[in-house]
């Protein structure tokens, strides 16, 4: 395991552990949170139904998963970043996409180190059957993350860490390989609220109970229809996932920096205005987007995320906001020109106090 280890940090990975594949005590659990519908429109949750619960059926041969943790915070990320970011949410007419996604796709790049791992451990004991994940498959990920000493589940369902926080990224390694597993760790979020308290949609229903419904996240990414008005001024200026509840998680001051420029925030994502963001035209979002997992939401869905901010900042008093949303409705989809509308609309609401 020592080494498995630190072949794991020359690749970049902050932390490995190993799970056993008996999830059976999740399954209850997992059908519940479908019954309730709270995947929403993600219809491949229930798809796939309870083999997210079972490594064997999805690779079958599947002993051990091995586990790995990745830190994605930018490496030039100053330590008062959470305060930064809650000031970001106050510039009406600022666009922000969340940290994770301002560089370049963490599928591609989790996806490749894993597979140098897994190559380095077959170089050392032989061939192995194996497959890697990274949120890519229906795997129960935070589940084995948890088991295997990743953290601990928050109340917001993501993995904490007492050394981390929770801005990392999660991948597996599923072997044919009996292996130990590493111990789980203990919880440590007491009678803390503060992510519940922060989610601006109510997505987080109690602890460990997220409706995706309502999540910005799933809203700006997953869903591709019309985003509910009634949760639209709750969204803000945020365009593609949200941040919140991490922001809000007092672990997270000890969020650490990634080791790889991978995640460093490319040009144009960061600290940009809605009314530059909503010009792109489609060629300039492909190129902007090259390598960038927001490129995968296509060019109209990231239109109606910005028409959405343009226009909680025209109700916010936003000069530049009423134009841009003018300048598209004519070309407009009829998706994006419900948005747009909407949006026009709010300039005569006034901002609350």
């Amino acid at each position: 395991m020592a080494r498995i280890r630190a072949w794991a940090g020359e690749l970049g990975f902050s932390q490995i552990g190993i799970a056993g594949i008996d999830l059976s005590d999740a399954e209850p659990g997992l059908a519940e949170w479908l019954a309730q519908g709270f995947h929403g429109e993600m219809g491949y949750m229930a798809a796939h139904g309870m083999r997210r619960a079972r490594p064997a059926e999805l690779v079958p041969g599947t002993v051990s998963v091995i586990t790995a943790r990745m830190d994605y915070l930018p490496r030039e990320t100053p330590e008062d970043w959470q305060a930064l970011e809650w000031a970001r949410l106050d510039r009406a007419g600022e666009g922000i996409v969340s940290l994770y996604a301002r560089g370049r796709d963490y599928h591609k790049v989790l996806r490749a180190r894993l597979q140098k791992l897994a190559d380095r451990l077959a170089a050392e004991i032989g061939p192995f059957g194996h497959r890697v994940f990274t949120d890519s498959a229906p795997v129960l990920e935070a589940e084995l993350a948890s088991r295997s000493g990743q953290g601990w589940r928050g109340k917001h369902t993501l993995v904490l860490s007492r050394e981390a926080g929770s801005m990392f990224f999660l991948g597996e390694i599923y072997v044919d390989l009996e292996l130990p597993p590493t111990d789980p760790v203990a919880a440590h979020c007491g009678s803390c609220t503060a992510c519940i308290d922060a989610c601006p949609t109510g997505a987080i229903l109690g602890p460990h109970r997220l409706d995706a419904r309502r999540c910005i996240s799933y809203l700006t990414i997953e869903h591709a229809g019309s985003i509910p008005e009634a949760l639209r001024p709750s969204m803000g200026n945020r365009i593609y996932g949200c941040d919140d509840c991490q922001l809000a998680c007092p672990w997270n001051k000890f969020a650490r920096r990634s080791t790889l420029p991978d995640f460093d925030p490319r040009e144009g994502l960061t600290g940009a205005s809605l009314a530059q963001l909503f010009g792109w035209t489609e060629d300039e979002f492909l190129r902007r987007t090259e390598g960038s997992p927001i490129r995968r939401i296509g060019h109209e869905r990231w239109l109606r995320n910005i028409a959405v901010a343009l226009g909680n900042a025209l109700r916010h008093g936003d000069a530049t906001a009423a134009a841009a949303l003018r300048s598209r409705r004519e070309t407009a989809t009829p998706l994006l020109r419900e948005h747009i509308d909407w949006a026009l609309a709010q300039a005569s609401i006034a901002s609350p106090a």
